[in-house]
């Protein structure tokens, strides 16, 4: 247990903890990650530190290095485009899906994390937003119908969102775009519209990959 949160296992308490230092920017782009350092942080055995690192390196945050132990992905600009490329692909299809069999209910969900992601945004809580943002898209995908798919896109979600992480500055806007892009999707859901649904997905993760790749890539922000 940490700050009243329990957590199943031991690894499971470490991927948390890596991925919070990650997502508040503790953690570097490229930084290694040696076990027994991490081990001993956060005093716990290696065992669960390899779990939670592998598990990492399978959402595309970790990279596992043979015989050279672990470090944090350091994005190139193409890896960035092939994600986005993928998680677009997937997004069109689950929202496609999710326009003509979306419930009442997940719409209000949709609704209430519009409105955690304003309150978010004005608190410049950067952890808080990002996993707000990320449930959003979760909804959408769990609207789907389609677990396979909702689980594939879970995945490449949390690849895109250390991106942003390591790339974008969110709190140097006055406003927040992607909140207006978000409501939009959501309009275009509560009315059905298959055809606005998918443009405006498309529109819009169009337009967080170009923020991404107008970053250099060396800057840690």
């Amino acid at each position: 247990m940490r700050d009243n949160v329990f957590y199943t296992t031991t690894a499971d308490y470490v991927y948390h903890e890596l991925r919070s230092q990650i997502l508040t920017k503790k953690l570097k782009a490229g930084q290694r990650l040696p076990e027994i350092a991490i081990a001993k942080r956060l005093d716990v055995s290696r065992t669960p530190v390899r779990e939670a690192l592998r598990k990492l390196a399978n959402e595309g945050i970790v990279q596992l290095i043979p015989n050279g132990g672990a470090r944090l992905t350091a994005p190139t600009k193409e890896e960035i485009e092939s994600t986005y490329e993928v998680r677009e692909y997937l997004e069109r299809l689950s929202v496609k899906k999710a326009a003509t069999r979306i419930t009442p209910l997940q719409i209000c969900k949709l609704e209430e994390q519009i409105e955690k992601e304003e309150k978010s945004f004005e608190d410049k809580d950067l952890e808080g937003y990002l996993e707000i943002n990320k449930r959003f898209h979760s909804i959408i995908a769990e609207g789907s119908g389609n677990v396979v798919l909702a689980e594939y896109i879970e995945n490449v979600l949390s690849r895109t969102y250390v991106y942003m992480v390591f790339y974008e500055n969110f709190f140097d806007f006055h406003d927040n775009p992607s909140l207006d892009e978000h409501r939009a999707i959501l309009s275009a859901l509560s009315r059905h519209d298959e055809e606005l649904s998918v443009q405006l997905m498309k529109d819009h993760l169009d337009l967080s990959c170009q923020g991404l790749l107008s970053k250099p890539r060396g800057e840690q922000r």
